[in-house]
């Protein structure tokens, strides 16, 4: 029979199942069962004896895509490889692959737990956004186009800047796949981010700060929250480093704080110096603490307070605040702003913020710069109170060689 899609179109069922072949002797042929159902066969000799391969259903597999199959499977027994066998073999690693679901949880336990700081962030967001709309899906089965459908969606309902975090982390979720042999290649592939950011230059200027500083009393937020607000004023440290701080960490006596390295977005470990201003608001912090291991102890069990919290906190009560909109991030960029407006030279300021500093220099330099930090910041903690109070510090002085770094 000479195969056309109309020919293979006008094969009708029959009492029994019967099967038509391609003129030629090409092996290739239709299958057709009572019910209806056409499928392509492709019936061939390998090693001496006679097999046959079931491709696909038509009209699901078209008859050009069906010669494409059939193609291959030749040069394939020309190779010395049975098709058939192969055929069967990927079929039933397809019914077997894994899924979405399945990735998204070994991605989790083999690196964004031991890897990544923001391992829970990744959990929320695949959590919220992948799992119900491809959960089941074979991870294979992700095409570029669902991934821009997926950010289309977050886009419209008002979150562009959270469909270019969820397409960061969804791409390293695909690569990890391909590392570890799951996938072939990344849905990711040439996806843009769906939204335009521009580098954040916000900076509380003297006016604000007393501003902020004042608003945060009257700011319908917990203590606890005001006080962190207060501290990444102060210390310049990230969010996360303050919220999720253990009391072990801090030693009131000697004015340190030892940021281990499982902490820092560096992974390397931190130690900041406490200025006065600091310590009086970590004493503050002790006094209400109700003796938990944790300086902003969660009110949901044992364990820190969510540092998205101080976010809401900030962005439910910007009108108390009096000033521009502003979060908390913007916080530690006006303390370096204000660092180096004190004249601190912009490798302390890196040192102070815990940057890392990936220069050949950098990697063997070892030096902890604690007495320059500790200027720095004892600096910084006199200014803010100038700002805040509105007068003159009485000793605005610190000596160069403030503090010796700690054994």
């Amino acid at each position: 029979m000479r195969f056309t899609d109309r020919s293979i179109a006008a094969l009708k069922a029959k009492t029994d199942r019967y099967e038509v072949w391609e003129d030629g002797r090409t092996g290739l042929g239709v299958r057709v069962s009572p019910a209806g159902r056409k499928s392509w066969i492709y019936m061939y000799r390998f090693q001496g004896r006679p097999r046959r391969m079931t491709l696909d259903t038509y009209p699901h597999l078209s008859l050009a895509n069906a010669r494409v199959l059939h193609a291959k499977a030749r040069v394939k027994k020309e190779q010395g490889i049975d098709p058939g066998t192969l055929h069967v073999e990927r079929r039933r690693a397809e019914r077997h692959a894994e899924t979405i679901a399945d990735l998204i949880d070994e991605y989790l336990e083999k690196y964004a737990r031991p890897n990544k700081r923001t391992a829970a962030a990744d959990e929320r967001a695949l959590g919220k956004e992948v799992l119900p709309l491809w959960g089941r899906r074979k991870a294979a089965s992700i095409t570029r186009r669902d991934v821009i459908k997926l950010l289309d969606g977050i886009v419209e309902r008002g979150s562009p800047i959270m469909a270019n975090r969820l397409l960061e982390i969804v791409r390293r979720m695909f690569t990890f796949g391909i590392k570890r042999d799951i996938l072939d290649s990344s849905p990711c592939f040439m996806v843009e981010p769906p939204a335009k950011e521009t580098p954040r230059d916000r900076v509380l200027s003297p006016d604000e700060i007393k501003a902020f500083w004042i608003g945060l009393e009257k700011a319908k937020m917990s203590d606890p929250t005001r006080l962190a607000l207060k501290l990444m004023l102060v210390t310049g440290q990230r969010r996360e480093e303050i919220v999720g701080a253990p009391w072990s960490e801090i030693d009131l006596d000697t004015g340190r704080w030892e940021i281990p390295a499982v902490r820092t977005k560096t992974s390397r470990a931190h130690r900041v110096p406490l200025s006065s201003l600091a310590l009086d608001l970590l004493t503050e912090v002790r006094r209400g603490g109700n003796g938990s291991e944790w300086l902003f102890p969660s009110p949901r069990g044992d364990r820190p307070m969510a540092s998205a919290a101080v976010s809401h906190a900030v962005r439910n009560n910007l009108d108390w605040f009096g000033i521009a909109q502003f979060t908390p991030h913007d916080l530690r960029r006006t303390c370096a702003s204000g660092l180096a407006e004190l004249g601190i030279n912009r490798l302390v300021v890196g040192k102070v913020l815990g940057h890392s500093d990936r220069s050949v220099t950098g990697i063997y330099d070892r030096y902890g710069y604690w007495p320059e930090k500790k200027r720095a910041l004892d600096a910084w903690g006199t200014r803010l109170t100038e700002i805040i109070s509105g007068e003159p510090a009485a000793d605005n002085v610190v000596p160069l060689a403030a503090g010796r770094e700690p054994a």
